[in-house]
């Protein structure tokens, strides 16, 4: 798949990207946690995950020096970019100003943070996106709590990130029940640290979420009583659920003994090895719960 145009003269490697900042004037920032891509394999790997479209809108979150930018628009998509660093949307702005010209990108600067994320393109779109640590899960929230969501999300992420959203029961947390209530959650490949300059000090890996459909979803008022029990119990998640919830909601003992027993949780499992169907489970048998803790 193509990378872009200019994609053979780009080359993709540490230097050229470490010669591109310093012909610009600029070099990573450490408080924008910025490692730039430099590895055409990943890139050409994060493409064939992603799957542009021609005509289909995408979302990119960080579009960086814009080697990412360039193999979404060679495949005919047409690319809303949100970038902080106003350098490096200078960069953009000069390297595509044919596509700017045509509207096939759209550049927003900005933190990703402030922006209506879901509101940014028309639906379908889909979402690719290099997340720092610090901002993965408000923006995971953002992206998955309310729609119109995407279709596809294709995110870098740090790798430990990527395998904690990822996991099964016996690793669960509050992340990874809220990312796999909302999607389908894979670990498409990892990333090592050298694949990036400067190399950051862990590997990364590439996420995939596919969002489940509006049908398959509880209503807004079950939601909030779902994401209150499972906020709870991860307060204490390696504690005997049954003493977590009765400690963490305003509810009797009695009642979260009937309501595990209903559900088939044994009292003593940990709040980490229960799966997104037994949490939904649970919160129906628990039925309203009085305002409180």
């Amino acid at each position: 798949m193509s990378t872009g145009r200019g994609a053979t003269e780009l080359r993709l490697d540490p230097l050229f990207v470490r010669r591109t900042l310093r012909e610009a004037g600029l070099r990573a920032r450490h408080n924008l946690s910025q490692n730039f891509l430099a590895d055409v394999d990943v890139l050409e790997g994060i493409l064939r995950e992603a799957e542009p479209v021609a005509e289909r809108g995408v979302l990119e979150i960080g579009p960086g020096l814009g080697f990412l930018t360039g193999g979404l628009l060679a495949a005919g998509a047409r690319v809303t970019s949100v970038e902080l660093d106003r350098g490096l949307v200078a960069i953009l702005r000069e390297r595509f100003a044919a596509e700017i010209d045509d509207d096939r990108l759209h550049l927003v600067e900005g933190d990703a943070l402030d922006q209506d994320l879901t509101g940014m393109v028309p639906p379908p779109y889909d979402v690719v996106a290099n997340l720092p640590y610090h901002i993965t899960s408000p923006v995971l929230h953002r992206l998955l709590g309310s729609p119109p969501r995407a279709s596809r999300l294709v995110l870098m992420v740090q790798r430990e990130v990527a395998e904690r959203v990822a996991a099964a029961p016996g690793d669960m947390s509050y992340l990874s029940v809220f990312v796999q209530y909302h999607a389908r959650a894979r670990v498409a490949f990892r990333v090592s640290r050298e694949a990036f300059e400067p190399a950051p000090k862990v590997d990364s890996a590439v996420l995939v979420l596919e969002p489940f459909a509006v049908e398959d979803r509880l209503d807004a008022e079950s939601e909030d009583h779902l994401w209150r029990i499972v906020q709870a119990a991860f307060r204490e998640r390696r504690k005997m659920l049954h003493n977590v919830l009765v400690r963490q909601l305003p509810v009797e003992p009695d009642r979260v003994d009937t309501a595990l027993a209903t559900v088939g949780i044994a009292r003593d499992r940990r709040p980490q090895t229960v799966a997104v169907g037994e949490w939904i489970a649970l919160a129906e048998a628990l039925g309203p719960l009085p305002a409180g803790r």
